[in-house]
């Protein structure tokens, strides 16, 4: 009678996890897409660096940084959750040359996941 009744009670439980799990996963906020486009090389400096992700971010720990090829941070170190739209990371940038730059984003969505990443794009010489 004992392995029926553990049966019986692994269940709901197994099934409450199977629902629970997927949930969780989907929580995580990961970037839809960005101006300037990844890997895409473009004629002029961009105002601003913008990525999209699929949900909400927690300002305080939401990050994005511009490097140039030396290594160098080049945005104006304002990096920020638009006020009108809480899934969009920016940052301004000054007027940037030709070359190639790479953005680092870090990520807390609300619920408290962190995603992170980076991709590169370029200016290209005129």
């Amino acid at each position: 009678m004992k392995p029926l009744a553990h049966t019986a009670l692994s269940a709901p439980l197994a099934l409450t996890l199977a629902l629970a799990i997927p949930s969780l996963a989907l929580s995580h906020a990961f970037p839809t897409h960005s101006e300037p486009r990844v890997g895409w090389t473009i004629a002029n400096s961009p105002p601003k660096v913008t990525i999209w992700f699929d949900g909400e971010l927690e300002p305080a720990f939401s990050t994005i940084a511009v490097y140039n090829s030396a290594k160098q941070q080049v945005d104006k170190g304002n990096s920020h959750i638009n006020s009108k739209d809480a899934t969009v990371l920016e940052v301004d940038l000054p007027n940037l040359g030709p070359g190639t730059y790479r953005v680092y984003w870090k990520a807390l969505a609300k619920d408290t996941h962190v995603t992170e990443g980076d991709f590169s794009f370029a200016i290209a010489k005129k």
